[in-house]
C-alpha cells in the first residue's frame, strides 16, 4: 500500500473517500459479514465508509469473493483475467491480485478470491489490516491509520494457512474477563462473543474454545453458536468437554454422576443432544472423557474404559448425524493425565486428531516421531495462562516469544499441523503472544528462529505505524526477557539475594523509564493502546519488583536492627499501594472502557491457587532508632558465568548444526542444535561448543549447564550432552535423570534446568570447555564455572568480560 500513485496500482481511497467494493449477495454470510467490516474499515482510515455494491460499477475498486459461489469472480476467473492456480482445492487459501479492465468501466480492480468461506473473510481481513486497520483496534484500542489518498500495488499474493486449525481458548476468565465482561455486555453474550469471533477471523484464525467457568457457551445465549457459524468460525469445546457439551450444562442440568461406570445412560443422552443441537456448524467435536471440573477421572483409570467411552461417543456422532463418524472432524487432547493412557497403548480411529500438549508452562511433552502420519494429524495445546501447580499465573503477559517459537517450530517440525490451540487466559493483556501464535500458525516460514526478536518491531508497525516500531519493538523484546526469570504470582522477598534485586529492579526500573520516555512522544490518539499494550505491564511489573526488593531489604536490615529498615517498610507500603493505582490507570484507558479487566489479584500466594485479594507483604520495624548503615561488602563468587551465545567456537557434525535462537531464556538468547527431528549422536561425537573460561586456580571445578527447561518430546526419559574440561573424556549428562514432580516444579518456576558436573584443573589460566550435542532437542543458555562454594543467589555471577 503507499499514498501516492504508481503504475498500475489501484486506487482505494481518492481525496477522502474511499471507491466501492463489489460483493456478490449470494456469497456466504461469512463474507458479507467480513465485507461490512471492509466498508467500515475504510470509514476508519479515510472518515467515509465505503459503498459495497451488488453488480459491478464503473469506478470500483475492489472485487471479493468466493470461487464457485461469487457470480463476479467466477466471471474474472473464465474470463482468465484471475487466476486462481494456487487457490482452489486449498484449505482457506486466497489470492490478492491487481486485475486489468475487470468489468467495463473498471481500468483496475484489486481482486479477493479465496477457496472458500473463510479464505475471502481473511482475504478481505488482509486488506483491512494492509490499508491500516489492526485487528486490536476494538480490544486494545488502536487508532487506524489515516490515509486522504491510498493506492494498491500491482500485483499477485497468494496465502494459505500451515496449520490447519489454529484456536485460542479463553480460560480461567475469573474475576477479570467475566467480570468486565458482565459490566460491558451483560456476561458472556453474543454481544461479547461478536468481537472475539472478529478479532479471532481478522487474525487468521479460525477456531475458539470457548470460556466455561462456570458457563455455557451454547445454552447461555444460543446466538452465540449461530453467530460464531455465521461468521465463519468454527466452535469446539475444551479438552475436557466432550461432545459439544458445556460442564456447567451438566450441572445445570443436574446429570448425576459424571461417572460412565454407573450413569452410562444419562451420559450419552447428554452428549447426543451436544451433537445433534450444532448439526449443520462449522464444528470440531472433542471425544474422550475426564473427571468433573477439569480433574482426572479416577486414579489409575483402565485405558480399557476410556476406549469404550470413545467407541460409544463415535458411535453417537454417527447416529446423530447420519453419516459415518470419520466424516465428522473430532480431537482427543492427550492432556495431563490423559497422556498416560495414550502412553499405556490407547488408541483411538486413525481419523481422530490427536492433540498433544504442554505441561501449563510451555514445554510440550510428546510429539509423534517426524513422518509418522494419521489421518486426523497431529496437534498441540499450548498455554499463556494456567490455574495450577507450581503457581497461578494469570495477571500479566509473561511470554517470551523466542521460547514460544522454539516450542512450536519443534512441534511443525515432528508434524503436528492439524490443530494450534492457545489458552489465552484473559486475552487482555496477552495480545502480542496472541498475535505470534496465530501469526505463526499461519506461517511458521516467515519466522525463523533467528528472526523472533524482529516479530515485535513488525508488530509494533501494525499497531503504531513504521515510526515507533523499532523503538516499541526493543521495548517489548526486553520485557519478555526480563519477565521470562520468574511469573509474578512466584515473586518473594526471598527470590532473589540483595545484591540481585538491586540489579533486577534496576534493569525493571531503567526499563520503565524507557517505556514513559517513548509513550510520551507517541501522537496522543496512541495513547490508550500504547497504554494497554506496553506501558501498563512495563510498570505494572517493575513496580512488583520494586515492591520485593524493599521488602527484602527490610527484613534483612530489622533483623540487624539498621537505621533504614523503616523507610523500607514505608516505600514497600507506597509500592503496594501503587499496584493498585497502576490497576486504576489501566482501567481508566479509553474512557474507562476496561473497568474490571485487571482485577485479578497476583500478591500474596501462600499455595498454588490465587489469594482471594492481594496482601501486603510483611515488613518490620525498629523500636528505636536502629544502628548506622553500614556499606556494602563486595561479593566474592568464586565463579564465572558465560552465555551459551558467547561460545569461542561451534564446529557441526553429523548432519547436525548449532543455530542462535534470540529472545529466549533468562539470558536473552540461547544455542541448540539443529534439526531437532534428527537421531541423537553418540556422546562426543555431535556437534561441539566451545568456551574459553579463566579459572584462577588449581583445584576442582563445578561446571553448571543452564538449559530451558523442555522436556522430551521422544518420551525416551532423555536429555542429555556431553561435556568435558580441557583433553578430558566426555561426561554424559541427562537433564531428566530422577525426574519428579518437586524438580519438574522448580525447572518451571525458574525457568531453566541445571546440568551440573565436577572436573579438576591441575593449573590456573585460560580452559576450555568442550559441550557436545547428544539430544538435540537441548536449548543451551548459560554456563557457570565454580572453583569455590557461591553465594546465595538465582541467577548465578555476572558474565566474564573479555
Amino acid at each position: 500500500m503507499s499514498e501516492r500513485a504508481a503504475p498500475g496500482a489501484v486506487r482505494l481511497i481518492r481525496q477522502g473517500r474511499p471507491l466501492a467494493t463489489l460483493i456478490d449477495p449470494a456469497d456466504d454470510p461469512a463474507v458479507q459479514h467480513a465485507a461490512r467490516d471492509l466498508a467500515a474499515d475504510f470509514g476508519r482510515v479515510s472518515g467515509t465508509e465505503a459503498r459495497l455494491l451488488s453488480a459491478p460499477e464503473p469506478g470500483m475498486a475492489v472485487i471479493a469473493g468466493t470461487i464457485g459461489k461469487s457470480a463476479p469472480i467466477d466471471r474474472l476467473v473464465r474470463a482468465r483475467k484471475l487466476d486462481p492456480s494456487g487457490v482452489v482445492g486449498r484449505w482457506e487459501a486466497y489470492v490478492l491480485q491487481v486485475v486489468e479492465r475487470p468489468f467495463p468501466g473498471t481500468a483496475r480492480a484489486l481482486v479477493i478470491a479465496g477457496a472458500d468461506r473463510r479464505g475471502t473473510v481473511f482475504g478481505i481481513y488482509d486488506l483491512s489490516q494492509r490499508i491500516g486497520v489492526s485487528p486490536w483496534y476494538w480490544w486494545a484500542d488502536v487508532a487506524p491509520r489515516r490515509h486522504a489518498h491510498l493506492y494498491a500495488a500491482p500485483g499477485r499474493t497468494v496465502e494459505a494457512p500451515a496449520v490447519k486449525y489454529r484456536g485460542i481458548f479463553l480460560n480461567d476468565e475469573e474475576p477479570a474477563l467475566g467480570g468486565w465482561a458482565r459490566r460491558s455486555f451483560g456476561g458472556l453474550n453474543h454481544e461479547f462473543y461478536a468481537r472475539v469471533f472478529e478479532l479471532i477471523l481478522r487474525q487468521r484464525g479460525n477456531l475458539l474454545w470457548p470460556a466455561m467457568w462456570g458457563k455455557s457457551f451454547f445454552e447461555d445465549d444460543p446466538e452465540n453458536a449461530r453467530l460464531a457459524n455465521a461468521m465463519g468460525v468454527i466452535v469446539s469445546t475444551s479438552h475436557h468437554e466432550p461432545l459439544m457439551r458445556a460442564q456447567q450444562d451438566w450441572h445445570t442440568h443436574d446429570g448425576g454422576a459424571w461417572d460412565y461406570r454407573t450413569n452410562a445412560e444419562r451420559l450419552r443422552a447428554f452428549w447426543r443432544e451436544g451433537v445433534t443441537r450444532t448439526n449443520g456448524m462449522d464444528r470440531l467435536v472433542t471425544v474422550g472423557m475426564r473427571g468433573d471440573g477439569d480433574e482426572p477421572m479416577t486414579q489409575g483409570t483402565a485405558t480399557r474404559l476410556l476406549e469404550t467411552i470413545v467407541a460409544d461417543q463415535r458411535r453417537i456422532v454417527a447416529e446423530a448425524t447420519g453419516r459415518p463418524a470419520a466424516e465428522t472432524p473430532q480431537v482427543w487432547a492427550l492432556y495431563k493425565e490423559v497422556q498416560d493412557y495414550y502412553d499405556a497403548g490407547m488408541r483411538v480411529p486413525d481419523d481422530v486428531t490427536l492433540l498433544f500438549s504442554d505441561d501449563n508452562w510451555g514445554n510440550i511433552r510428546r510429539l509423534p516421531e517426524a513422518g509418522q502420519t494419521r489421518a486426523g494429524g497431529y496437534g498441540v495445546y499450548y498455554h499463556f495462562d494456567y490455574v495450577g501447580d507450581p503457581r497461578n499465573y494469570k495477571w500479566i503477559d509473561t511470554i517470551q516469544l523466542g521460547r514460544v517459537a522454539e516450542q512450536l517450530r519443534l512441534a511443525y517440525d515432528h508434524g503436528a499441523r492439524q490443530l494450534w490451540i492457545a489458552n489465552v487466559g484473559d486475552l487482555k493483556p496477552l495480545e502480542l503472544p496472541t498475535s505470534f501464535f496465530l501469526d505463526y500458525a499461519w506461517n511458521p516460514e516467515a519466522w525463523p528462529l533467528e528472526r523472533t526478536v524482529d516479530y515485535p518491531v513488525d508488530w509494533a508497525a501494525r499497531q503504531f505505524g513504521p515510526a515507533p516500531a523499532r523503538a516499541i519493538g526493543a521495548i517489548l523484546t526486553r520485557y519478555g526477557n526480563l519477565a521470562a526469570r520468574r511469573k509474578p504470582e512466584l515473586l518473594a522477598s526471598d527470590t532473589y539475594s540483595l545484591a540481585e534485586w538491586d540489579r533486577v529492579a534496576g534493569e525493571w526500573e531503567a526499563l520503565e523509564l524507557d517505556t514513559e520516555t517513548l509513550g510520551r512522544a507517541l501522537p496522543a490518539r496512541d495513547r490508550d493502546a500504547w497504554l494497554e499494550l506496553g506501558l501498563h505491564k512495563v510498570m505494572a511489573f517493575a513496580n512488583l519488583h520494586a515492591l520485593y526488593r524493599t521488602v527484602a531489604y527490610n527484613r534483612a536490615h530489622a533483623a540487624e536492627g539498621l537505621a533504614d529498615s523503616d523507610a523500607f517498610a514505608d516505600e514497600a507500603r507506597r509500592r503496594f499501594a501503587r499496584d493498585a493505582e497502576l490497576r486504576g490507570l489501566y482501567e481508566s484507558a479509553a474512557g474507562g472502557k476496561w473497568a474490571g479487566m485487571m482485577a485479578q489479584t497476583h500478591i500474596g500466594y501462600t499455595g498454588w491457587q490465587q489469594p482471594d485479594r492481594d496482601v501486603m507483604p510483611e515488613v518490620r520495624t525498629l523500636a528505636g532508632p536502629g544502628r548506622p548503615v553500614p556499606p556494602p561488602e563486595p561479593i566474592r563468587w568464586n565463579a564465572v558465568g558465560v552465555a551459551a551465545a558467547h561460545f569461542t567456537k561451534a564446529t557441526p557434525a553429523g548432519g547436525l548444526a548449532w543455530r542462535t535462537l534470540p529472545n529466549l531464556g533468562r539470558t536473552g538468547a540461547a544455542v541448540a542444535a539443529f534439526p531437532m527431528t534428527a537421531s541423537p549422536p553418540e556422546p562426543g561425537q555431535g556437534p561441539r561448543l566451545d568456551y574459553d573460561v579463566s579459572i584462577p586456580k588449581a583445584g576442582d571445578v563445578t561446571l553448571d549447564v543452564e538449559t530451558a527447561p523442555d522436556l522430551d518430546v521422544s518420551g525416551s526419559g532423555r536429555l542429555r550432552y556431553a561435556i568435558a574440561l580441557d583433553n578430558e573424556a566426555p561426561q554424559v549428562v541427562n537433564l531428566l535423570a530422577g525426574e519428579t514432580a518437586a524438580t519438574w516444579a522448580k525447572a518451571v518456576a525458574e525457568n531453566v534446568r541445571r546440568g551440573v558436573t565436577r572436573h579438576r584443573v591441575d593449573a590456573p589460566g585460560r580452559h576450555v570447555v568442550h559441550i557436545w550435542a547428544v539430544d538435540p532437542q537441548v536449548v543451551f543458555e548459560r554456563l557457570v564455572a565454580a572453583w569455590g562454594p557461591l553465594p546465595p543467589n538465582s541467577l548465578g555471577p555476572p558474565e566474564e568480560r573479555r
